[in-house]
């Protein structure tokens, strides 16, 4: 098997068609990983959001397809935990952490503590 860089995602095995959204059995072949890893990695990443359709079937986005690309590469490729490729993600402004709110509501209470304090002077 063909060694990457490290910056460098693995392209897919074929290229990814130009349609609007795809099936969970066409993403598995297009990134060769199983659909019950697919579903796993949806769980475990809050960027993979895939919409459903009326029965309850997962749509990709070609978006969808990229990001799990990438995370193929970061677990498989460079061996990187979950928690490690979260982080990644999160630091290359891929992933929005799970607690975003409460994240932005401590950002705003410290912003408006800093105002304060400079209104003071």
């Amino acid at each position: 098997m063909k060694k990457h860089a490290p910056s460098e995602v693995r392209p897919a095995q074929e290229p990814i068609p130009d349609k609007l959204y795809f099936k969970i059995g066409e993403v598995a072949r297009l990134t060769g990983v199983q659909p019950y890893i697919l579903r796993y990695w949806e769980s475990e990443f809050s960027v993979l959001q895939p919409k459903k359709s009326g029965t309850g079937q997962r749509l990709y986005r070609k978006k969808d397809i990229q990001t799990l690309l990438k995370i193929k590469h970061l677990l498989y490729d460079q061996k990187f935990t979950i928690a490690g490729a979260k982080r990644r993600l999160l630091s290359e402004g891929g992933e929005a952490p799970a607690d975003l709110p409460e994240v932005l509501r401590r950002l705003r209470e410290g912003l408006e503590g800093l105002a304060a304090l400079l209104r003071k002077r």
